[in-house]
C-alpha cells in the first residue's frame, strides 16, 4: 500500500490525497507537520526529502517528494491517461497549469496567506499584505480568462491533474479573508468541481 507522510490540511498533501481517491488507490496517511506531534523533520525524514516538507510518498521501494511531481506518477504509474494524456502536446497543456500553479500562482498568495490565515508574526507588514492580495487576484484574473473562453475545466472538457492542483488553490483563494476579485468564471469553476466527492472529501475542507 502507498504510504503518504504529511498532513490533511496541506495544501499540497490534499492534491496527492485528491488524485489517489479520483484513481481509487488505497493509502496510509502519516501524520508528519506542524500540528501533528511531529513538527519537525527528524534524520529519517530528511533521508527521504532533504527538504524536510511534506507530503512525501513512498511507493515500495520508490521515494518521491514535490506534490505535483507525485500527482503526475501516480496517474502515469495506474495509466490515467484521462488525468495526464499521452500525447505530448495534450499532456504539455496539463503540465503548464500545474507549473503555473506552482510558480507565478503560488508566489503571489504566499505573505497574504501567511498573515491572515497562518497569523505569523514575520508576515505582519501591511503594505506587503495589500501588495501580494493584489498580485493574488491578478493572477486569478488570468485563470478567469481562460475558463471565461469555454472552457469547463482547465485544459478543455475533460477533467485532468491540472484541475487537481487548481482547485486546492482556488479554494485557499476563496477561504483567505482578503478583498476577492470578482471572477464569475472561477466562481463557476468551483461550483463544477465541488460535483466530484473527491474534491469535496480533500480539495474543499481546508483554506
Amino acid at each position: 500500500m502507498l504510504k503518504i507522510l504529511g498532513k490533511a490540511p496541506s495544501i499540497n498533501v490534499r492534491k496527492v490525497l485528491w488524485t489517489c481517491a479520483e484513481i481509487g488507490l488505497p493509502y496510509e496517511l502519516e501524520a508528519w507537520g506542524q500540528g501533528t506531534g511531529r513538527p519537525a523533520p527528524t534524520p529519517d525524514f530528511l533521508a527521504l526529502n532533504p527538504h524536510g516538507l511534506v507530503p512525501v510518498l513512498v511507493d515500495g521501494d520508490a521515494v518521491l517528494w514535490e506534490s505535483n511531481t507525485i500527482c503526475r506518477y501516480l496517474a502515469g504509474r495506474h495509466q490515467r491517461t484521462d488525468l495526464l494524456p499521452a500525447d505530448p502536446l495534450a499532456r504539455a497543456h496539463v503540465e503548464k497549469w500545474m507549473d503555473w500553479q506552482a510558480t507565478d500562482l503560488n508566489a503571489s498568495w504566499r505573505y497574504a496567506f501567511m498573515a491572515l490565515v497562518r497569523r505569523h508574526p514575520d508576515f505582519t507588514d501591511a503594505a506587503a499584505i495589500a501588495a501580494s492580495t493584489a498580485a493574488w487576484n491578478r493572477q486569478m484574473a488570468t485563470l478567469d480568462a481562460h475558463l471565461a473562453a469555454a472552457n469547463t475545466f482547465a485544459t478543455g472538457q475533460s477533467f485532468t491533474l491540472a484541475d487537481i492542483v487548481l482547485g486546492v488553490s482556488v479554494q485557499r483563494w476563496l477561504a483567505t479573508p482578503i478583498a476577492h476579485a470578482e471572477l464569475p468564471a472561477v466562481r463557476a469553476y468551483y461550483e463544477r468541481l465541488r460535483q466530484r466527492p473527491a474534491f469535496l472529501s480533500h480539495g474543499a475542507t481546508h483554506p
